[in-house]
């Protein structure tokens, strides 16, 4: 099975920037389309940020224009530039395919934005 582990959460301000990452553990990446996802408390997850294999993208209306999705196919990595962040980004950051079905879910990394 492919395993997926997030980096990159942490505390900010709001308007402050995180950039996540996301390593996959097998070369089969390169193929899928990636998500990056958010849960926060009481919430149900959500897709945030959509890449393809070719490298199209597509965001939730709720970040556009402030997170970037971005991969690397030769790493085996997903990135989330996210910046400008409120607290309503506070949450749980988790990634996977968006091919049905899922891989196993990560552990997430924890993004608070809060002053």
């Amino acid at each position: 099975q492919v395993q997926l582990v997030e980096s990159g959460g942490g505390l900010v301000q709001p308007g402050g920037s995180l950039r996540l990452s996301c390593a996959a553990s097998e070369s089969i990446f390169s193929s899928h389309s990636m998500g990056w996802y958010r849960q926060a408390p009481g919430e149900e997850r959500e897709l945030v940020a959509h890449i393809t294999s070719g490298g199209s993208t597509n965001y939730a209306d709720s970040v556009k224009g402030r997170f970037t999705i971005s991969r690397d196919n030769a790493k085996n990595t997903l990135y989330l530039q996210m910046n400008s962040l409120k607290p309503e980004d506070t949450a749980i950051y988790y990634c996977n395919t968006r091919w049905i079905p899922y891989w196993k879910w990560g552990q997430g990394t924890q993004v608070t934005v809060s002053s």
